[in-house]
């Protein structure tokens, strides 16, 4: 499993739950993944630039990029002038193993906890975003149809659903290649989930 690649580092970091325990635990906290996640997104940038994106404090956000430094997730970037860091992110991409995760300590069931909530919030925030150029009218139109949200319910085994998702993540690749390059691409927020309904659950149930 990995969270969102976005193409300013290069390379990817794989979190080992025994090996990588103070980094995991680093990462246990929703604002340091979205610090990382917009470095990767817009490049380098200070810690004031990303308070004014997230709208925290700049000693907040400075603490916390000295966090994700210490364990390197991401480093020093060229500065533009000698008045405050800049940093970048080191790699494009962070991945682990979900089973992994989950059947070990407390501190990987909390990362994986961590990561699924800001997953979710990134989503929210983009839906919101893109309503919002919608109502303001300004998607173009040649953006309008191949653009939205597909929910879908099928019925799958654990391997259909695994080569699934290798297909989807080999086209991602495939296509973001071909359309490297081109002045008409744009950057777009892509989620995919493919979660495990549990029979025997009524919505609303109080049963763990």
């Amino acid at each position: 499993m990995s969270e969102e690649a976005v193409p300013d580092a290069t390379g990817s970091r794989v979190l080992d739950p025994q090996e990588d325990a103070a980094a995991l635990k680093a990462l246990t906290h929703p604002l340091r993944i979205r610090l990382l996640g917009l470095l990767r997104q817009d490049g380098p940038a200070t810690a004031s630039e990303l308070a004014a994106r997230t709208g925290e404090s700049s000693a907040s956000t400075s603490y916390h990029l000295r966090v994700l430094a210490k364990y390197a997730f991401i480093a020093e970037a060229e500065h533009r002038d000698g008045r405050e860091r800049r940093w970048r992110a080191v790699h494009a991409v962070t991945t682990w193993n979900n089973a992994a995760m989950s059947g070990s300590d407390a501190s990987g069931r909390a990362f994986l906890a961590t990561v699924h909530r800001a997953q979710a919030d990134h989503f929210a925030r983009s839906l919101a975003e893109h309503q919002g150029h919608l109502d303001a009218g300004r998607v173009a139109p040649e953006w309008l149809e191949p653009s939205g949200v597909m929910d879908l319910m099928v019925r799958l085994t654990p391997e259909s659903l695994a080569e699934l998702s290798a297909a989807v993540e080999r086209a991602v690749g495939e296509l973001a290649a071909r359309d490297d390059g081109d002045p008409r691409a744009r950057q777009v927020a892509l989620f995919f989930a493919g979660l495990p309904v549990l029979p025997g659950r009524a919505e609303g149930a109080d049963t763990p």
